[in-house]
């Protein structure tokens, strides 16, 4: 691969309803879309998930869109890359930024795969032609409606349920729903709302069989989660706390946890997730591919590493008409029962809806390796 030609655009697609975490409420999905172009011709995509404010992690859409455009792509421009894990000498420079990282990363793996002809997953070493998926419920107003909403969900054909508390919408609202479903795989994720202090309340929880409970104390603090582990039945899994294979190594070692969220763009890549989930295998640590309310681009790519054998556990990987009347690929990824079907088609396996992709954008910047067009 040679990569002669680059096209970036922020993008903002309604959600179909506003999504509330333990630290915002978001009513649209605003990332960047990244397009790669060989010197053959070949395109891949792939998605800048920075949000536009830093509340996720210290990346944000607009300097992801700087760094990706001012000093990651003059970097790449006309290098040989046989394959789209030499990418990473280029960018080790560059301290964190992993979503930056993982864009330019997820592209050239579209690229990759389709110069091969192969499909995403198969490139990837994937071995299921689908995969199981899970929902994730945003926080509610009341413990009556979060059943509301879980019941539309299990209609709908989710088995794995997954859903977001913060002080005060914590142990009600789960058991209201635990009462309602008393046999449904229940997780809730914290978004690191709550510390060691709370272990009292976390300790209750252990009553509702839970499947985990997602990065409930802050991000990095992998001591404390281990000290939490120990004092809790439900098994902890890490989401923002895992960002490197080293931080993996560190959760293996300390006991910080039993299961990991590896989510592509947290962890700078498609080839990182890959050898985190390889880690986490060989030390029985369970995983499965988180999401950061992606558009069609980035779901596909999650699709594609949930086939690998190591990711054991339901996926946030939920059909498009989930979060979005309109995506921005074509078709949209759908449900099939409780799984959803792996593309044959190949690199990502989806098309991208250009009109769809027009209509959202509200920048757009064309670059080559010797002109930079407005």
């Amino acid at each position: 691969m040679k990569i002669v030609n680059a096209e970036i655009r922020k993008v903002d697609i309604p959600l179909r309803k506003p999504f509330t975490t333990s630290f915002t409420t978001m009513k649209f999905k605003q990332c960047l879309i990244l397009k790669l172009v060989d010197e053959d011709g070949t395109i891949g995509y792939s998605e800048g998930s920075a949000f536009a404010q830093p509340f996720y992690n210290e990346e944000f859409r607009d300097g992801s869109w700087d760094l990706i455009v001012d000093q990651m792509l003059p970097l790449i421009f006309n290098q040989k890359l046989d394959h789209p894990d030499d990418v990473y000498p280029y960018l080790n420079g560059f301290r964190k930024n992993n979503m930056s990282k993982s864009a330019i990363n997820c592209a050239l793996w579209d690229i990759y795969a389709k110069q091969n002809n192969l499909t995403l997953a198969k490139a990837l070493g994937g071995t299921k032609d689908k995969i199981e998926t899970g929902v994730s419920i945003g926080v509610q107003n009341s413990p009556e409606e979060l059943v509301e909403v879980v019941r539309g969900y299990i209609k709908d054909g989710y088995r794995r349920i997954k859903m977001k508390i913060k002080p005060g919408k914590d142990y009600d609202y789960l058991a209201a729903v635990r009462k309602e479903y008393p046999k449904a795989m229940l997780m809730a994720d914290a978004n690191s709302a709550y510390r060691l202090k709370d272990i009292p309340m976390l300790k209750r929880l252990d009553d509702l069989n839970l499947i985990m409970i997602e990065q409930p104390l802050e991000p990095g603090d992998l001591v404390d989660h281990a000290e939490l582990q120990s004092q809790i039945k439900t098994k902890v899994c890490l989401d923002e706390s895992i960002t490197s294979i080293g931080d993996t190594r560190k959760m293996i070692k300390l006991g910080s946890g039993r299961i990991i969220n590896i989510k592509v763009a947290r962890v700078g890549g498609l080839t990182i997730a890959k050898k985190i989930q390889s880690m986490a295998s060989k030390a029985g640590i369970e995983c499965w591919c988180g999401g950061m309310l992606d558009s069609g681009v980035a779901r596909a790519g999650n699709l594609a590493i949930a086939t690998l054998s190591g990711y054991t556990l339901p996926n946030d990987i939920a059909a498009s008409s989930r979060y979005y009347d309109e995506d921005i690929i074509k078709p949209t990824i759908e449900l099939d029962g409780t799984f959803v079907d792996v593309p044959q088609n190949k690199g990502l396996g989806f098309e991208i809806d250009q009109e769809n992709l027009d209509k959202f954008t509200i920048q757009k910047q064309v670059i080559n390796s010797k002109v930079l067009q407005y």
